[in-house]
């Protein structure tokens, strides 16, 4: 169903994928939006127990409508990648395919969500502190990897 990847040499494995999918902090999901045009958003994850999670308002919004409509998404990280001394650049990314949902289970959110905040916040208290204040008007997201695929690109 998914495409191989055309420059197999350049491919990363799994676990290099994986590696950038924990370590990066921002990707862009790609959703199917208002009357069918790409839905591109970029957004802090984290990656957990083989799947991505991210959190939004439970506020209507385009990705968030977009969602309810269809559960198809993409979802692309990049590393920070490195200049050379010439003018060419290399980095690594990761592309994944998958189904969307909200996550309403509780405890299940209050877990997913506080590794979330631990990967962004300084302490583990200022993670517990916002997922208290916030919760209720906090929607979780989790995308279930159907395909991934990484692959380092040198421009040169």
């Amino acid at each position: 169903m998914f495409r191989k990847m055309r420059r197999a040499k350049q491919e990363l494995s799994k676990e290099e994928c994986i590696d950038i999918l924990i370590n990066e902090p921002r990707g862009v999901l790609a959703v199917l939006g208002d009357d069918e045009y790409p839905y591109a958003v970029p957004l802090s994850h984290v990656y957990v127990d083989g799947k991505i999670y991210f959190h939004g308002t439970i506020k209507d919004s385009h990705k968030r409508d977009a969602i309810k409509k269809h559960d198809k998404v993409s979802f692309c990280v990049m590393d920070k990648g490195t200049k050379s001394d010439s003018w060419w650049y290399t980095f690594k990314s990761v592309i994944v395919f998958g189904r969307m949902k909200t996550i309403n289970d509780k405890q299940t959110k209050i877990e997913k969500l506080t590794y979330l905040g631990n990967k962004f916040f300084p302490s583990e208290e200022e993670t517990k502190d916002e997922i208290d204040r916030l919760l209720d008007v906090t929607e979780l997201y989790e995308i279930s990897i159907e395909h991934m695929s990484g692959k380092v690109v040198k421009e040169k």
